[in-house]
């Protein structure tokens, strides 16, 4: 990624008050040019709803990386002047997995035509065509920038402020800037649409903690409620910050919503990940139904109670349990258990109500998957991290075998990590997880389960706790990591105890001193009033 410096940046006037656009890094320091650019296009919004104007925006942002990385192979072709390499034949770019972008599709053409008022129209006709050149992008793109609605003065402004991205090198145009401001916007658009927005978007540094303590190197990665594709890009990040290999790691994923879906086709196809992203009901079209996943990263809906669970009591992935139809979590546990290959990890986000709630048979559930020895850790963490919801959440992590030879044996283990104290808050209702934060929770995972090179593992009161399985069932099974963690030591204290006390003691005098000039105080004011003598 190019090396470019932060530009402090205020907001608009026009974008004050949004709640959104006052932006910082993740650890509190100056904005840089994402949110100098989500500033600016915030302006443009006017009275545009954000769940609409994200789709606007987003599009150009993705046709911008379409154009970035067809022209920068385009010049490529061109420069190398390879005998029978024609710049203009599709299949030169498609053999390099580059999208192949026709003359009326390609940006320079819409940025030229972004004053004329049918430029509505133009960009509709570009995203058709960019969709019937490349059969991977059939119905993802959005096409109804000609609609009147839609203003088509601040539409040019827009395509206009869209141009200024792509910067440094022709990989960065067309990769790594592209893909940083996408994700910049994915976050801020969550934001500004609150509880909605939580729908398609989990916080990256929620993201972060999964895939840290995963580490998922190589194998299949599966999402069955993808959203817009963060726990993939996430993952893809994790191989690039380790010096892997991004084609060891296949990526399988499901969305039921379908603008949502196409959010995610997006996402990853402007981060060059090559994805196997389903459109349906994961439960009731089950399209990876064959799939056994090395890693399953995920963030279901929270308590969900309308998902049809009456329609699936004889289910063969009701192994633990069938859950009930008033609460989607222990069906959502179950199918990701389903989907692990025998050496398997998952690590997934669930409402705290499902480490201890017996309502309607989840107890049970859970019991049996403590005892079937899946559990291989819980994590507790803070409220306020997420656009969706303001109370706490958990991550969960199971193993389909606690003994495969990868870690230490951990059979009849399970480590408990509550995480409540971490988080620095950004802003009045939402909280961040530092790198400091990730590395502390990551980490200690790491040293527990003993993987090459990690720490040796220590439990630390009030913070981390391997538990037995007895001890699990001592607690009835209940998972909240407070029960077990303890209180957090009380720091030392090198006072000798005849110095404390003559401090205290001076202190008890001072302040009984005080108490007794305030009672004459008193007194005298009811005596000014005629109350008393």
């Amino acid at each position: 990624m190019a090396d470019i410096e932060p530009i402090p940046q205020e907001p608009t006037k026009a974008s004050r008050g949004r709640g959104s656009t006052k932006a910082k890094t993740s650890n509190g320091g100056p904005i840089g040019f994402e949110a100098k650019l989500w500033a600016a296009a915030d302006a443009l919004r006017n009275n545009m709803d954000a769940a609409e104007y994200k789709h606007v925006v987003l599009g150009l942002i993705f046709l911008k990386y379409i154009s970035d990385a067809f022209e920068a192979k385009h010049e490529g072709l061109i420069s190398q002047q390879v005998d029978g390499a024609d710049p203009e034949d599709p299949d030169e770019y498609r053999a390099e997995n580059v999208f192949w972008v026709p003359k009326e599709a390609r940006w320079s053409h819409l940025k030229s035509k972004a004053p004329q008022p049918t430029i509505g129209t133009i960009v509709d006709d570009a995203m058709s065509a960019i969709e019937r050149e490349n059969s991977s992008l059939k119905g993802v793109l959005p096409k109804d920038y000609g609609r009147p609605g839609l203003d088509k003065q601040r539409l040019g402004q827009l395509i206009n402020l869209v141009s200024d991205i792509g910067l440094g090198s022709p990989a960065d145009r067309a990769k790594d800037i592209l893909g940083r401001v996408y994700e910049y916007f994915l976050a801020q658009f969550a934001s500004a649409e609150g509880k909605k927005g939580g729908q398609f978007y989990t916080p990256s540094h929620v993201v972060r903690v999964l895939v840290e303590m995963l580490a998922p190197y190589r194998g299949r990665v599966y999402d069955p409620c993808c959203g817009s594709g963060g726990m993939f890009v996430s993952s893809e990040k994790f191989i690039e910050a380790h010096q892997g290999r991004i084609g060891d790691l296949s990526v399988f994923g499901q969305e039921s919503n379908y603008t949502t879906w196409r959010l995610c086709k997006m996402n990853l196809a402007i981060r060059g990940i090559d994805a196997h992203i389903a459109h349906g009901d994961t439960f009731h079209n089950d399209q990876n139904a064959d799939l056994k996943a090395d890693y399953v990263l995920a963030n279901p809906p929270f308590n969900d109670s309308d998902w049809r669970g009456d329609l699936l009591g004889n289910d063969k992935r009701w192994v633990y349990g069938v859950p009930p139809a008033s609460n989607a979590n222990f069906a959502w546990v179950q199918h990701f258990i389903y989907h692990l290959a025998p050496t398997g990890i998952a690590g997934f986000v669930l409402a705290n109500g499902s480490m201890s709630s017996n309502q309607s048979g989840e107890g049970e559930i859970r019991k049996n998957i403590v005892e079937a020895g899946l559990v291989d850790c819980m994590v507790a963490l803070p409220g306020q991290l997420f656009y969706s919801t303001q109370i706490p959440v958990c991550l969960w992590f199971l193993a389909r075998n606690k003994h495969n030879g990868r870690f230490r044996d951990r059979r009849g283990e399970t480590l408990f990590i509550d995480a409540r104290q971490l988080g620095t808050m950004v802003d009045r209702t939402h909280r961040e997880l530092t790198e400091e934060d990730v590395a502390k929770v990551s980490g200690t995972y790491h040293a527990w389960r003993g993987d090459p090179g990690s720490r040796v593992y220590q439990d630390v009161p009030g913070f981390c706790k391997a538990a037995t399985t007895e001890d699990i069932r001592k607690h009835g099974h209940a998972l909240t990591p407070g029960r077990y963690v303890g209180a957090p030591l009380a720091e030392e204290d090198d006072e000798p105890f005849g110095q404390r006390m003559n401090r205290l003691v001076a202190d008890l005098r001072e302040q009984q001193a005080e108490a007794g000039r305030l009672d004459a105080v008193i007194t005298a004011n009811l005596r000014d009033l005629g109350y008393g003598r």
